[in-house]
């Protein structure tokens, strides 16, 4: 099979109709298979997808609502095509740009091709100024130079995708975690439109969640195989800065100064101990997390069904 698209799907009972037309279209030329992924929809998703589907189609529903990351994690670990593409089931990503990005892929022998979108169809304040920034801020704190991480239409290797350990709500930061694991990656402009139908799953709010994913990734680029040059660091600079304070209340001590009720001390204590308990804490549990899903082949959701389209 030549191609596996993923597509996270959650209360776009309206769209899943041009959905199906606009793939069906755009990959009539294309050995492909359709990958819905139902991430907890209150609506009537489900049904409308099992309606419209055909042997080409596979839909894999959540008992609930695991989040866009984790629902592209199972479709990704179902796919069985050389290339897998992802993309939104908001009918904003046009799926007609995906030949073109995979014929840049196999005659460029790139490893993934990432959709710029070209005349963004999005609020300006809420949703473009925010992306801008985050964008510019990834790109420099990362050394991942791609134009557009919200952009969710990507065409991939197979081997690229099986092994991008996708959890918690790292799908923005898709292309960090390829450039790790040694892919060769580029951007091409793809279209994009307004949603017509439903609503939009994602606000402001995603910005802290955002930052916090940002932090990971410094981590995970920088220390991941040897995290003691950072806990190192820190440890030695905040050790020397709590002992010094320390030396200096003991000197006092000695010159007959009493310490015991100083803020000065207590700070100095702090220095040494709590905030690298609070760093170390931090980023030793999302190495806890990597560990417990990458052994044993645990995976973070619950499928409630998988529906096999049938030929009609």
């Amino acid at each position: 099979m030549k191609l596996s698209l993923v597509i996270p799907m959650m209360n776009e009972e309206d769209n899943v109709k041009p959905l199906f037309e606009a793939i069906k279209k755009a990959l009539k030329e294309i050995d492909y298979e359709l990958i819905l992924v139902d991430d907890g929809s209150s609506d009537n998703t489900v049904a409308k997808m099992k309606e419209l589907s055909d042997q080409r189609t596979k839909i894999i529903v959540f008992k609930r609502n695991f989040g866009q990351t984790t629902a592209m994690a199972a479709g990704i670990a179902e796919a069985k095509g050389d290339l897998i593409a992802t993309m939104d089931g908001d009918l904003q990503n046009d799926p007609s740009d995906i030949p073109m990005m995979i014929k840049k892929l196999e005659d460029e022998k790139w490893d993934m091709v990432a959709g710029k979108r070209l005349k963004r169809k999005d609020g300006f304040f809420l949703r473009k100024i925010p992306s801008k920034i985050a964008n510019k801020l990834i790109r420099k704190l990362t050394g991942v130079y791609i134009s557009d991480y919200g952009c969710t239409l990507k065409v991939f290797k197979k081997s690229v995708a099986k092994n991008l350990e996708l959890y918690g709500e790292l799908h923005r930061f898709i292309p960090v975690l390829a450039t790790l694991n040694g892919a060769k990656i580029t951007e091409v402009g793809v279209k994009h439109h307004a949603r017509v139908h439903g609503v939009s799953k994602y606000g402001i709010g995603r910005t802290f969640r955002v930052a916090s994913d940002l932090l990971l990734m410094i981590f995970l680029e920088k220390y991941r195989q040897k995290p003691m040059h950072l806990f190192g660091t820190l440890g030695i600079v905040s050790f020397i800065i709590g002992m010094g304070i320390n030396f200096y209340m003991f000197m006092l001590k000695l010159f007959g100064h009493s310490i015991g009720t100083r803020p000065l001390l207590i700070l100095g204590i702090m220095f040494t101990f709590i905030g690298i308990i609070f760093v170390v804490t931090g980023f030793l549990a999302e190495l806890i997390v990597r560990t417990y899903y990458g052994i044993g082949d645990k995976k973070p959701y619950t499928i409630e069904e998988i529906y096999q389209g049938e030929k009609k």
